[in-house]
């Protein structure tokens, strides 16, 4: 399983699967009393801009993304490991049964508050660089007028770097003059950079107030590219705020062990994008629309 991250979100996500099933409209309910916001409203009714507010994102994907799980685990699905894009880390727990969805959604509102507040908003950001080595983009970020860093490593070829207005600017302008391609991104703080390790250190007594129980599955951390055992998960979970997601690599590892089908689990489907970009051959299934979950749910009957 791939739990969604953030960056993923759009107008309307999850509306369908609130409509059409009862699990998921227990989830966006229950949702709503854990986070306090009305997540259904931030869901189906909120413009772009305002889905960009940290604080309301990440709770928002990780609601419809634990919705997408329970409908899936309803019609017989069940996960061998599961790996998610920073913010999806939190959805994978849920599904591993390592971590209650209800504290996991308080939990990612509380996280996107304190990414936020670590750098004020307008002064720092996120740029996926196309088409060039990691060495190479890792050379740059070295040379930027400020900082920058590597913040997401998610397929041969693409690297997203984090870090101040100005050193993205003039990395934006070395990418171009280099012959690769950079695009920024819809976020609104320099996520896992070391900007952020405020954020890191703020979010830890919360994390050590919750129970993690020992995943039933592999969850394939951010921070290390491997499982991680329940002793661990504190440490992981607050180490991955200020660290580069090492996604491609935690897909590697997953490949090496044996694993050849995948299910994007959440809004999009940019991680199975990255996964053929590594594998070809692998089976990758999505859940984002109402038709994806129906093909989706039809191979589920064919296997299980």
């Amino acid at each position: 399983m791939l739990f969604a991250g953030q960056g993923a979100q759009y107008p309307g996500m999850g509306q369908e699967l609130y409509e059409n099933f009862p699990a998921a409209r227990d989830v966006f309910e229950g949702a709503e009393q854990a986070s306090g916001l009305p997540l259904r409203e931030i869901c189906f009714h909120a413009p772009h801009e305002d889905l960009r507010r940290t604080e309301w994102t990440q709770p928002a994907i990780l609601t419809v993304s634990i919705a997408m799980w329970r409908v899936l685990e309803q019609n017989g699905l069940h996960a061998d490991a599961a790996l998610g894009l920073s913010l999806g880390e939190y959805g994978a727990l849920v599904a591993a049964q390592s971590l209650d969805w209800r504290e996991a959604v308080a939990l990612v509102r509380l996280r996107g508050r304190l990414m936020q507040e670590a750098v004020p908003e307008g002064t720092g950001g996120m740029l996926a660089v196309l088409g060039m080595e990691d060495e190479v983009v890792e050379g740059l970020c070295r040379l930027a007028p400020g900082v920058l860093e590597p913040a997401n490593y998610n397929a041969p070829g693409q690297i997203v770097a984090a870090g101040e207005i100005a050193a993205l600017e003039w990395l934006e302008q070395e990418v171009h003059r280099l012959g690769g391609r950079a695009v920024r991104l819809s976020v609104s703080a320099p996520f896992h950079s070391s900007l952020l390790r405020p954020a890191g250190d703020a979010l830890r007594p919360a994390l050590e107030r919750v129970h993690f129980a020992p995943p039933r599955f592999p969850v394939i951390a951010n921070l290390t590219a491997r499982p991680t055992p329940a002793d661990r998960i504190v440490d992981t979970l607050v180490g991955q705020v200020s660290h580069p997601v090492r996604f491609a690599d935690s897909l590697r590892y997953l490949l090496a062990e044996g694993f050849d089908r995948f299910v994007e689990v959440g809004p999009g489907r940019a991680q199975v994008g990255f996964l053929r970009r590594i594998d070809k051959n692998v089976r990758t299934f999505v859940t984002d629309k109402l038709s994806d979950l129906a093909a989706t749910l039809d191979w589920v009957k064919e296997v299980c």
